[in-house]
């Protein structure tokens, strides 16, 4: 990838055919929480050794991985050979990206609401994040389904903050990921989340429209449309791919050139198998991609375990999720593929 780039260019990169997005941005609160499932001490030495494993699987990330979501400590750090590591990902043709919010915190009046931070001091820090080899960044908004919730006052206020959030990033030189994500969390039906969905991404693209944001510059991160967690009804995939199709072709512009989804918390197979069913449900208007963390990284985490001698492990693991996440990106995926592994 060179440096002469557009943003339209490094946008359409990022939503390549059959290739998806790594996002490798947990905190260091977060990654601890991923450890502890292992047993593995959250010290910064093994945090730098579990990305250059996966930085590192040549197959997987040439193949199947456009882009990687850094962390600011990631950004900062180096492999074990001395190199940085956004030149360890550039090297393998994928494009290194930046989580740049500064989490959430409670908004006034609306219990059980948050707004995401970190819009002060955001364009000296996507300047240092340039410098340092960043070509996109990610900021996440969150909703939760509930009574009452979510409210106008949380949708319009995460709006107004991921629309000049992405303002910011396409003036200082980055293509903005905006991610609106209602959580899976709960017992609400498909009907609710659909409802909500169409919602949210109808008053994020108001404000997208109103702080000017070129769309063909940005890439959207939204959840798939998704009964929670403790719903007695669960969807079935075709129908989670249908209703997730219907509300972005109410709502997303097809100036946009792609939709790389969160995973949100779905098992690995089932972020798999709905992204390839909604894909078969083409031609659409933009390209339908990835941009999985945990649905591409719990695999090759277990297999880790923190040890050394089992990076190779590790590496067959996330290398065996990002193909078979890269042919659901095609529409190519199918049961058969996940056992032949």
């Amino acid at each position: 990838m060179t440096k002469a780039m557009t943003l339209e260019q490094v946008a359409e990169a990022m939503v390549a055919p059959g290739k998806g997005i790594l996002a490798a941005d947990e905190s260091t609160g977060t990654i601890k929480k991923r450890f502890d499932s292992i047993k593995a001490e959250n010290t910064e030495a093994n945090r730098r050794d579990y990305r250059e494993m996966l930085f590192r699987a040549t197959d997987a990330m040439q193949n199947h991985i456009s882009g990687v979501i850094l962390y600011d400590e990631t950004i900062r750090q180096k492999s074990k050979d001395g190199t940085p590591f956004p030149q360890v990902i550039a090297a393998t043709g994928a494009l290194a990206g930046i989580k740049v919010d500064k989490g959430t915190k409670p908004l006034p009046f609306c219990p059980g609401e948050v707004i995401t931070e970190g819009l002060d001091g955001l364009a000296d820090r996507i300047k240092d994040y340039v410098g340092l080899g960043a070509r996109f960044a990610k900021w996440r908004a969150v909703y939760d389904i509930g009574p009452e919730v979510p409210s106008y006052a949380a949708i319009n206020a995460n709006a107004q903050a991921l629309a000049r959030y992405a303002a910011l990033c396409v003036e200082g030189g980055l293509v903005p990921i905006v991610e609106p994500e209602l959580l899976m969390d709960g017992a609400h039906d498909i009907d609710a989340c659909e409802a909500a969905t169409e919602w949210i991404l109808k008053e994020v693209y108001q404000q997208l429209y109103y702080a000017k944001v070129p769309l063909e510059k940005t890439i959207l991160k939204p959840n798939m449309v998704i009964a929670g967690k403790k719903s007695a009804r669960q969807a079935s995939r075709q129908e989670v791919a249908e209703r997730t199709v219907r509300v972005l072709k109410r709502c997303v512009p097809v100036a946009v050139p792609g939709i790389a989804f969160l995973s949100g918390g779905q098992s690995d197979e089932d972020a798999t198998a709905h992204l390839s069913a909604m894909n078969q449900l083409g031609p659409l208007p933009w390209k339908l991609s990835f941009s999985y963390g945990r649905a591409l990284q719990a695999a090759a985490l277990k297999a880790w375990s923190g040890r050394s001698e089992n990076v190779a492990a590790g590496q067959r693991a996330f290398a065996h999720r990002a193909r078979m996440n890269g042919a659901a990106a095609l529409g190519q995926w199918d049961e058969k593929m996940e056992k032949a592994a």
